[in-house]
């Protein structure tokens, strides 16, 4: 016989995920196996096959993949009222740390704070070079996709920064359909899970999300730069395949280089969410209060979140039901195993620029990053540890 639960599903919801955006270090993948020993083996919301069927559709999406396994998942446990629950109790320690955090930088001044600064952008070098060590291993495993990665990397390279992104994301979806028809990787064949979305629900989820990209499109040259920026963090949403870390090349191009960021600002932020749990995503709340000008600094760093996030969320709300039949079909299979190829290329060109090119100037900066790469792949040494010790070592060099 089941247990009445004790408390609404939504709030059960709210309150497991609140734990694990307290404690989730460690980037997406570590995310996902938090989320695997909390709602398979420890509550046994859902099954190891239904699990593993979400995180495939996940991978497969534009989008924060553990905040999207985790949106399914509340679904799955609590409806619509569930999926919303879970997303603000994974994403809402890390974005309230990630206010504080622009705040603190917009207040930040003298040669410690400026060391802690540039301490952070060196922990972003060696955080995105560990992330394409690891999506190389995963997504380009053989000579072919590695090709495309760098096919990628070289589009990302040389064509305009407002493109470079979306045209490499093309051509790998390009050459994953001419190329990878015969890949090795046969289609997963386990069975079909149920979810408490119809079919009108998708619709609904898909009509939205294409509506929001038509106005983003429209308000991305608005010149009330609170419009124009929520706008182009929607756009940003909409096109990150391959994880939390290709919002930089992203959103470099839509924030940074339309002059409403500082560079040194941006990459002090990316390298401020490796030490706070949760999602990546979630520096979207501190680009929100740090662009300028920028009246309602607190308003628009909520909104902005939001607006990074809701694509995804939109996108997995109509795919779910749609899931098991699409993933069969061999040329949307080969489509995406390239588009994950060209996602490395595209992150090994965002390590290269911006992230090198500003951040690392002398040998000192080479040695510290490259420490910190070595701690992070080789000893398994936690982010947030990461950012600390290079904090602390950046205070000692500026003052040595």
């Amino acid at each position: 016989m089941i247990e009445p639960r004790r408390l609404p599903a939504p709030i059960e919801v709210v309150l497991a995920f609140l734990r694990l955006g307290c404690t989730s270090f460690g980037g997406p993948i570590a995310h996902l196996g938090y989320f695997r020993a909390e709602f398979v083996d420890r509550r046994e919301w859902l099954s190891e096959t239904a699990y593993a069927e979400i995180v495939a559709l996940a991978q497969s999406l534009p989008g924060p993949a553990s905040s999207q396994v985790g949106f399914a998942i509340g679904v799955l446990r609590a409806g619509w009222l569930g999926g919303i629950a879970a997303w603000i109790g994974f994403t809402l320690p890390s974005a309230a740390l990630m206010l504080a955090a622009a705040f603190g930088y917009g207040h930040s001044q003298g040669r410690t704070s400026d060391a802690i600064l540039h301490g952070l952008q060196l922990v972003a070098v060696a955080v995105v070079a560990q992330a394409v060590v690891r999506m190389r291993r995963m997504l380009a495993p053989d000579v072919l996709r590695v090709s495309i990665a760098l096919l990628g990397a070289l589009v990302a390279l040389v064509a305009p920064p407002v493109y470079a992104t979306v045209l490499a994301i093309a051509v790998g979806a390009g050459s994953g359909l001419l190329l990878l028809r015969h890949a090795k990787e046969a289609v997963q064949d386990t069975p079909s899970f149920e979810l408490p979305i119809s079919r009108r629900g998708a619709g609904v989820a898909a009509t939205l999300f294409v509506i929001l990209v038509a106005a983003s499109l429209l308000l991305v040259k608005s010149r009330t730069i609170a419009a124009a920026v929520l706008a182009s963090l929607y756009c940003t949403g909409a096109l990150v395949f391959g994880g939390g870390h290709v919002v930089l090349p992203l959103l470099d191009a839509a924030i940074v280089q339309r002059g409403w960021l500082a560079q040194s600002s941006f990459l002090a932020g990316y390298g401020a969410a490796q030490a706070v749990p949760g999602p990546l995503f979630s520096i979207a709340a501190y680009i929100g209060a740090s662009v300028r000008p920028n009246a309602y600094p607190l308003l628009l760093g909520m909104g902005a979140l939001i607006a990074l996030f809701l694509p995804g969320l939109l996108l997995m709300s109509a795919a779910l039901p749609l899931w098991n039949a699409l993933r069969r079909r061999p040329r949307i299979a080969s489509m995406l195993r390239g588009v994950n190829a060209s996602v490395v290329g595209v992150l090994a060109a965002a390590l290269y620029r911006p992230l090198w090119t500003a951040t690392i100037h002398t040998i000192t900066d080479f040695l510290i990053a490259l420490a910190a790469f070595v701690l992070l792949v080789r000893f398994k040494v936690q982010p947030w540890m990461i950012v600390v010790g290079v904090g602390l070592v950046s205070i000692l060099v500026a003052w040595g």
